[in-house]
């Protein structure tokens, strides 16, 4: 392929933050073009219908283009939209739950939500960093990939990540330099708390007695607990200090205190969690009387507010970890009378298992990106609570599951906006509201 560059005029973004136009029948994709831009772009990628690029340069900046707040932005994999002012990030992740609502779920919300935002940066409580040691910069590097990249990026800070968290970019890259294992610690998952920041160091050999004590007083130094994990997520033990605080979030609205491992799902987005939390709960209107299901519950997040108004619970989770997990959340919150939680594997869901589930008035549903379709599918007229929140971390398998709620299960889509989650990232979070329609199908 030849490396030629062209112009053309940004006609709009996006899922990815990319730029969009057309060139001689294809559908070009942009890196670093926004809406109304003229752009010179070299490919990198292309095909007999679409061409991949990266923008050269620009004749004339969009109104929206901002000055990136990160010296490694372009180069860090991260981030995708730090060039485009953050308001403007809201207003276009809107338009895309849209577009796809309309394009793959052919349905439109009766009431379009105002967006949730939170702070814009420092925000990243939860993230997975690569190490690798690069013999010809003569040290090893810790931070996200490179931009369509297995290379580590050269990082110095994070701007998404806590200031705390932050500047220990530069020292954790000099701890582990001087370490006997640097070659075998590919990872670092970052885990911050109310009470304690954790850093759990994937190690593939054992620490020599020096090893162990370098990490002791850089985790002293720098106020953080370190966890070793030697294969899986199960694996991950406490090293020091041991009397450090529990791991845990909280939902001061509700009441609630959250326990969690580091290597367990929670939300990476503490504050905006809570705003979410509660906007689902008013939503859903869980009233003492009620019996309420919250599927794909994780450690209980929904399980315990929804519990928390007296209602009946059953969370339901395909990860038995994380049942154990939510059961020993529900007992430290004393709302163990009210909830009940299992593991099954929902994405295997049919009606006859559903109908074993019993009768609900209404759902809480916040799959993974996959999304519920088959949960979806196996309502019938004995199974339809009368109204599902539906929590959802991609705008098209919601609009999937969308249409079936709506053209085959007899649901009105009445409400569906976005929360920003991850601003600065191209990741569309959203919430909607389905109620059950007099004479509807199931």
């Amino acid at each position: 392929m030849a490396n030629t560059e062209q112009t053309v005029v940004i006609e709009s973004i996006d899922q990815e933050g990319r730029g969009i136009a057309h060139h001689e029948g294809k559908v070009i994709f942009i890196e670093g073009a926004l809406p109304g831009e003229r752009v010179t772009y070299a490919p990198y990628r292309s095909k007999p219908s679409f061409e991949m690029a990266q923008a050269t340069s620009i004749a004339n900046h969009s109104f929206m283009r901002v000055q990136p707040k990160c010296i490694h932005f372009g180069v860090c994999g991260g981030c995708a939209m730090q060039h485009l002012d953050s308001g403007a990030q809201v207003a276009v992740k809107q338009r895309i739950l849209e577009e796809n609502l309309a394009r793959i779920g052919k349905v439109e919300p009766e009431t379009i939500l105002s967006p949730m935002h939170g702070s814009y940066w420092g925000y990243r409580q939860r993230a997975r960093i690569s190490v690798r040691h690069v013999v010809k910069k003569g040290r090893t590097l810790v931070g996200f990939h490179e931009k369509r990249s297995s290379f580590v990026a050269d990082l110095s800070r994070c701007e998404i990540m806590p200031p705390k968290i932050s500047a220990l970019i530069t020292p954790l890259s000099e701890l582990i330099d001087w370490l006997s294992i640097r070659e075998r610690l590919p990872q670092i998952e970052i885990a911050c708390g109310d009470n304690v920041d954790v850093l759990v160091l994937r190690t593939m050999e054992a620490l020599s007695p020096a090893d162990e004590t370098a990490l002791r007083n850089f985790a002293d130094a720098h106020d953080i607990q370190f966890w070793l994990q030697t294969k899986g997520p199960e694996t991950a033990v406490p090293f020091h200090p041991l009397d450090a605080p529990p791991l845990s979030y909280s939902l001061p609205e509700f009441a609630v205190e959250m326990p969690f491992a580091p290597t367990e799902f929670t939300q990476v987005n503490h504050q905006l969690n809570r705003v979410m939390v509660h906007r689902a709960l008013r939503l859903l209107d869980p009233q003492a009387h009620e019996n309420i299901a919250d599927f794909f519950c994780g450690l209980g997040n929904f399980t315990l507010p929804i519990a928390r108004s007296g209602a009946q619970v059953l969370g339901i989770e395909g990860s038995a970890a994380l049942v154990k997990r939510a059961l020993q959340g529900a007992e430290h919150n004393g709302l163990s009378a009210n909830t009940r939680f299992m593991d099954m594997n929902l994405f295997e869901m049919n009606e006859e298992a559903l109908a074993k589930l019993g009768r609900f008035d209404k759902w809480l549903v916040d799959p993974p990106r996959d999304g519920a379709i088959e949960l979806i599918k196996a309502i019938t007229p004995e199974t339809a609570p009368q109204r599902i929140v539906y929590v959802s971390c991609n705008p098209s398998t919601l609009a999937r599951d969308a249409e079936v709620l709506v053209h085959v299960k007899g649901y009105a889509m009445k409400a569906a906006g976005v929360m920003n989650m991850f601003p600065q990232t191209a990741h569309v979070e959203s919430i909607a509201i389905f109620q059950k329609t007099a004479g509807g199908r199931s």
